[in-house]
């Protein structure tokens, strides 16, 4: 799998939501090996999409195809410096990503291991079936600059996303992991929390 990352701030969210519905009607269809989309803008207007695609041979065909040339000369207008990340490797952890989320958190930050990073993640990932029932899955996708990542987490909702993060603080199973991430993470990450979450 190969995800595009895209992201900027939202000149007008209403209208960048338009053309994600346009390209999904116009331009997906002629999108062969696009897997799926999911983008967003937050309360503050930052907008974040993660596209993917079987292989990075599709991802550069759609690319180069002028529907979609047509489709982003337009889209950019509506942000304001935007930037792609194209990623090569990317983790799936419960299948991956869910059309049915009432909620997406992306995140961004960078480790100093990424095979730590995705030794640890693997590990808990069966652990956090019974720990958060309201994540349906979650794409991670890492960016060519060295330990850079997006994750995008999927929940039910965010009530019961912020009602399990409560809970979570009270599990040692849990603080003895994020100690162990801490560990290996190079500043803070940034969070793009998507309450009305886009899908493709």
């Amino acid at each position: 799998m190969f995800v595009q990352v895209i992201q900027g701030k939202a000149k007008d969210p209403a209208g960048l939501k338009k053309q994600w519905e346009r390209w999904d009607q116009e331009v997906r269809p002629q999108s062969a090996g696009f897997l799926g989309g999911t983008a967003g803008v937050t309360a503050d207007g930052e907008f974040i999409a993660l596209a993917r695609f079987e292989n990075e041979e599709a991802a550069r065909a759609n690319s180069d195809s002028p529907e979609q040339g047509a489709w982003w000369e337009e889209t950019s207008q509506y942000l304001e410096d935007p930037m792609f990340h194209d990623c090569r490797e990317v983790n799936l952890s419960s299948g991956g990503g869910s059309d049915d989320a009432g909620f997406v958190q992306v995140m961004q930050g960078k480790t100093t291991d990424v095979d730590k990073a995705r030794e640890l993640d693997a590990q808990m990932e069966e652990r956090m079936k019974n720990l958060r029932p309201d994540v349906l899955g979650s794409v991670t996708a890492v960016h060519p600059e060295n330990g850079r990542y997006t994750t995008a987490i999927y929940f039910t909702s965010e009530a019961e996303a912020r009602a399990k993060e409560k809970e979570m603080e009270s599990s040692e199973e849990f603080r003895e992991f994020m100690n162990e991430w801490q560990a290996i993470a190079d500043g803070e990450p940034k969070f793009y929390d998507l309450t009305e979450p886009w899908f493709s």
